[in-house]
C-alpha cells in the first residue's frame, strides 16, 4: 500500500519553471512504477509522465517532451516532476500516481493517487 502527497504547485508565469514533488509512504516504494497525471477543469484526465521502478526508463506525453522531466529517489521515497518552459495550457491539477504494473498506470488506471497540487501558468 502506498500513500502519495504532492507539493510544489503554484502560480507561475509562462516560460517559467516549477518542480513538483511527491512523497510516498510504504516500505515497497521501489516496487512501483510512478507517474504524473493532470486534469484541467472541464477536461479529461491526461497522462503526463511515468518512470520505471529503478528510474532507468521514462515516458512522456508528446505535449511535454523536451520540457518536463520525471525523476525518482527510491532512497527517499520521492518522485519529482521538473517543468520548464511552462505554457498556459499546462495549467491543471497535477496528480502523483503509482502502480505495480506499467501498462495499467500508462493507460490511466493506476492503483494509487495523491490528492493533487494546483499548477497555474499565467500568460
Amino acid at each position: 500500500q502506498v500513500q502519495l502527497v504532492e507539493s510544489g504547485g503554484r502560480l507561475v508565469q509562462a516560460g517559467g519553471s516549477l518542480r513538483l514533488s511527491c512523497a510516498a509512504s510504504g516500505r515497497t516504494f521501489s516496487n512501483y512504477v510512478m507517474g504524473w497525471f493532470r486534469q484541467a477543469p472541464g477536461k479529461e484526465r491526461e497522462f503526463v509522465a511515468a518512470i520505471s521502478r529503478s528510474g532507468g526508463s521514462t515516458d512522456y506525453t508528446d505535449s511535454v517532451k523536451g520540457r518536463f522531466t520525471i525523476s525518482r529517489d527510491n532512497a527517499k521515497n520521492m518522485v519529482y516532476l521538473q517543468m520548464n518552459s511552462l505554457k498556459p495550457e499546462d495549467t491543471a491539477v497535477y496528480y502523483c500516481t503509482a502502480d505495480s504494473i506499467w501498462s495499467r498506470l500508462r493507460v490511466g488506471s493506476p492503483g494509487y493517487w495523491g490528492q493533487g497540487t494546483q499548477v497555474t501558468v499565467s500568460s
